[in-house]
């Protein structure tokens, strides 16, 4: 797991995390904080998949121009 699927997961566990905190105490702040990690995760997630993609587009095309030039 890259280090970015990893924080990923780490800010949408405390998100989580605090978003219940925040609920179960009345904490309308930290609530919304939570929700906030969440997305943040969401997104780090997101860019971590077309970082992947990417590098396997690029990796492919790479090898399709080694095979024309033999």
């Amino acid at each position: 797991m890259s280090s970015t699927k990893g924080d990923a997961a780490k800010d949408k566990l405390q998100g989580k995390a605090k978003e219940v905190t925040g609920k179960v105490t009345g904490d309308k702040q930290k609530e919304t904080e939570g929700k906030a990690d969440q997305l943040a995760g969401k997104a780090k997630d997101k860019f971590a998949q077309a970082k992947e993609s990417l590098k396997g587009t690029a990796d492919s095309a790479k090898e399709h121009l080694d095979n024309a030039k033999k």
